[in-house]
């Protein structure tokens, strides 16, 4: 019942922009404030993703563990919607205006690299891939580092003017990756005691 619950949680950024949509409240530029608006999900539910363990080490909530799989397959999700509403509505899936935009916006280049290294993540997000991948998986999952850093790096790029609302993500994105490094360094402590 809960993972129903956490479910629909997930699944109401998507429901309300397709109200907004069909009531035509998305403004003169509606394109744009999707694109946007599924860009912004994505980073905040790989953020939300990220801080299910250390807010489970820090509450002893150990049963928020269950939901950091669903959590990810939902960045992966709002990154995809992403995407594709920038090749639908800005690009018009014509190859020769993507090329021209992927040279002369870089940012573009950082964000689609960042979803690349999102699939085998979304792939093999299942029991099935993590017991045939063994340690692997765990090794494999790390890349979700990596993303974070391609994520922030796309959205300070792709800012204009108002930083502010960058600098907050990235803020967030380098506690959350302190808290993990603190983690590490305490635990390799433990295990190897001067």
């Amino acid at each position: 019942m809960k993972k129903v619950l956490v479910f629909g949680l997930c699944l109401f950024p998507l429901l309300y922009i397709v109200v907004q949509a069909a009531s035509n409240q998305l403004g003169p530029d509606g394109g744009k404030e999707v694109v946007l608006y599924f860009g912004t999900w994505s980073m905040q539910f790989l953020l939300v993703t990220l801080a299910v363990s250390p807010l489970s080490r820090r509450t002893h909530l150990r049963g928020l563990l269950r939901y950091r799989r669903m959590v990810g397959l939902f960045t992966w999700f709002y990154a995809s919607l992403h995407l594709f509403s920038v090749l639908t509505v800005l690009l018009g899936w014509s190859w020769q205006i993507f090329l021209e935009e992927f040279s002369e916006r870089p940012y573009m280049a950082v964000g689609i690299l960042a979803w690349l290294f999102m699939v085998p993540l979304g792939v093999t997000s299942n029991r099935f891939m993590q017991r045939r991948l063994g340690k692997n998986w765990k090794r494999l999952h790390r890349l979700v580092y990596f993303i974070l850093l391609l994520a922030c790096i796309h959205l300070i790029w792709l800012v204009r003017s108002d930083f502010l609302e960058a600098f907050l993500y990235s803020l967030v994105a380098a506690a959350l990756m302190f808290e993990r490094l603190v983690f590490w360094l305490s635990r390799k402590k433990r295990q190897h005691p001067a």
